[in-house]
């Protein structure tokens, strides 16, 4: 009985520990795809597709601030490029700091 609780306590520390660590990463993950299909269709001006770009790392609660998205246009190309971090706690046991970067063009 001792053996199979000590099992299903491991168990839920390392679902716990992999839910910590999967949120960042879907969260980069989406926010990198809306990323890529806003510079794909834009056709608006470089500060209202940061305002959209903005708009959904908000939706996401991705760390950054306006100033941290860089929109430019380029012969018609429109580039998107932000990074940020996030640190994950694991019980105040063990933290992670993990470093995202979008660079996406369209």
């Amino acid at each position: 009985m001792k053996k199979a609780i000590f099992w299903l306590l491991i168990l839920g520390i390392l679902a716990y520990s992999g839910f910590q660590f999967a949120k960042p990463y879907f969260r980069y993950l989406a926010f990198q795809s809306d990323a890529k299909e806003i510079a794909r269709t834009a056709i608006e001006s470089e500060e209202k597709v940061k305002d959209r770009v903005f708009e959904r790392a908000m939706e996401l609660k991705i760390p950054i601030g306006r100033a941290d998205l860089e929109v430019t246009r380029k012969e018609n190309v429109l580039r998107i490029k932000t990074s940020w971090f996030e640190v994950v706690d694991i019980f105040g046991v063990y933290k992670k700091t993990l470093t995202f970067t979008v660079d996406t063009m369209g």
